[in-house]
């Protein structure tokens, strides 16, 4: 699909109509099409090899420290820094039956004067002490966008973007032994992709799952695949309702899938679930989605980060067997609504498996309007502990040099300790390898001991990638920002689901408000108007027979309903109308 696609076109133009009986801020109205394509990952310079054990070299670069150590992993057999080169977008996975076994990939930059990028990896066998650089996985070959998981067994996965004649392709590279990886299953895919594995140790336990900035992808109208026998295959693609990107998914403790991100269109946050994605009988189901409230949008193309994200959606799920299983939490540095803030890094948790969200939550504690917090970071380890890293501008006047920073919850993100900073200053401008940025995210992984980070820097003058761990000592430090939970309203399954002659819907509102009640067809154009008006607090049940706003009876298939409430808040059900 292009920019010039018809359904693109219609799908934004329909997203600004819905949007325009709804109160949004009118910055909200983001990724445009020009954003898109400008965002686009494809190769721009021609590949140049480039032989490492000829290149300069220089001390590489180390952080040791009772809260954050931090070792360079894109080295020589020798551990010294390549001087040269050029490694950011890393992603980290560490093996669950050994943790001392771990891999990160990267984008590599051969020289840093080319952006010809290839799948840059490193593993460690000894707990990230230190790092083994073997190479790329396939010299030559345009390669971005990385992301690592294992499975249960300790498998690694590593799912890697390419691109051919204006099609965008993943292909997902699996290693029992870290140090070699496969030639590669082709799993369809697209632009900015993310992968989890299901680790459940249920019927589901193995399942890979991936999805992708749809309008950029091999698929024509998909953007999410599985694979349910171990990475052999990926089924053929499947869309995701408001087709969301630059998100994440994580996999719930019975197996659900979550994928969240900025909604294609509208700019607005959204989760959606699916129950059924993990069994291979039948196809993926998106059972709702429901747009989350951070008082604020995802940003891109801003410093210090010019040319890429400022950080991606961040999604999580308690495994843990105490009263927070099951719970969500969504993460994102975002500029803000309510405080002009450039970017803060913003949270809001979910109790009722993504339906309501509480109130948003700002973790970092810092008081400078004008302060980036970027690249902010979430994993949820599986005592339920919540980590939260970031880099930050605060302690540089200028606004740009950065130092991470970190936070963490121990009570579910009802609250947060005070913000810890764990590097000295950086400036992230230094070492572009003739692209003007520093990648689109960064990784992490939590465990009870702590959380192993994938991280770049340019503490050498040049990008580089680095593993970092930050212990947990279990130390409860003074109280941070707190949480309030205030579900505004909630919106039930229609019943009978699927039905033929009438269907009853049921909402309800915590307080009086103004709502938003429609139907859309696959498309996702409107076509009823069910309520639109101001109702005060109380349930209400609806029966709608099927017909749209001009009295014709809807063709049978599937249908969303849409409940919008108050500002910011919004559900997705998903209904079969079936005669």
């Amino acid at each position: 699909m292009t920019l010039n696609s018809p359904l693109l076109i219609a799908f934004i133009l329909v997203s600004h109509a819905a949007l325009a009986q709804v109160k949004v801020p009118e910055r909200l109205i983001f990724p445009s099409p020009y954003e898109m394509e400008e965002y686009k990952e494809y190769p721009e310079d021609e590949y140049v090899p480039a032989a490492r054990e000829s290149m300069a070299t220089s001390p590489a670069y180390r952080i040791s420290g009772p809260s954050f150590t931090s070792v360079q992993v894109n080295v020589n057999q020798a551990g010294e820094n390549i001087v040269g080169d050029a490694a950011n977008e890393p992603s980290i996975a560490v093996s669950p039956a050994d943790p001392s076994r771990m891999a990160i990939g990267w984008r590599q930059f051969d020289q840093v004067s080319s952006n010809f990028r290839q799948a840059g990896f490193a593993y460690s066998g000894n707990g990230g002490a230190s790092w083994v650089f073997p190479g790329v996985i396939e010299p030559g070959v345009f390669r971005s966008d990385p992301v690592l998981d294992t499975d249960s067994e300790g498998t690694f996965y590593y799912n890697s973007l390419s691109t051919n004649g204006g099609d965008y392709f993943c292909d997902v590279y699996k290693s029992a032994g870290v140090g070699a990886w496969d030639a590669g299953t082709a799993a369809f895919g697209g632009d900015k992709q993310w992968m989890a594995v299901d680790r459940t140790g249920g019927a589901t336990d193995g399942n890979i799952y991936a999805y992708w900035n749809q309008f950029f992808s091999i698929c024509p109208e998909g953007m999410f695949t599985r694979s349910t026998d171990g990475g052999l295959s990926y089924d053929p693609c499947v869309t995701v309702p408001q087709q969301p990107v630059w998100g994440t998914l994580a996999v719930g403790p019975d197996g659900e899938v979550y994928a969240c991100g900025t909604a294609s269109g509208t700019g607005r946050l959204v989760v959606a679930k699916s129950a059924n994605a993990g069994n291979p009988g039948e196809p993926p189901v998106w059972d709702f989605v429901t747009e989350v409230n951070l008082d604020g949008q995802q940003v891109a193309f801003s410093d210090p980060n010019p040319a890429g994200l400022l950080g991606q959606v961040w999604i999580g799920v308690d495994h843990s067997e105490g009263a927070a299983r099951g719970n969500l939490y969504l993460l994102c540095s975002v500029s803000r609504f309510s405080t002009q803030d450039v970017l803060d890094v913003m949270f809001a948790r979910s109790t009722d498996g993504g339906l309501t969200w509480s109130d948003p939550v700002r973790i970092n504690d810092d008081n400078d309007p004008g302060a980036y917090q970027w690249f902010g970071t979430m994993a949820v380890a599986p005592n339920g502990r919540i980590d939260a890293v970031w880099l930050d501008t605060r302690d540089d006047p200028g606004g740009r040099n950065s130092s991470l920073y970190h936070s963490f919850s121990d009570d579910g993100g009802l609250s947060w300790n005070p913000n810890e900073r764990l590097s000295e200053s950086f400036d992230p401008h230094a070492g572009w390898p003739n692209q003007q940025k520093m990648g689109d995210y960064f990784d992490m992984q939590s465990d009870e001991n702590g959380a192993h980070l994938a991280w770049a820097a340019t503490f050498n003058g040049e990008q580089d990638v680095y593993y970092g761990f930050i212990p947990f000592d279990g130390i409860t430090r003074a109280e941070g920002p707190e949480i309030e939970e205030k579900p505004l309203f909630s919106l039930a399954q229609n019943y009978p689901n699927p039905f033929g002659r009438s269907t009853s819907i049921t909402y309800a509102l915590r307080k009086k408000g103004r709502v938003l009640l429609e139907v859309y067809n696959q498309l996702g154009q409107p076509v009823a108007v069910l309520e639109n008006g101001e109702r005060p607090a109380g349930e209400y049940t609806l029966a709608w027979d099927g017909r749209d706003d001009q009295g014709a009876l809807l063709p049978n298939g599937a249908y969303f309903y849409r409940l919008a409430a108050g500002e910011g808040s919004a559900v997705t059900r998903r209904m079969v109308v079936l005669r």
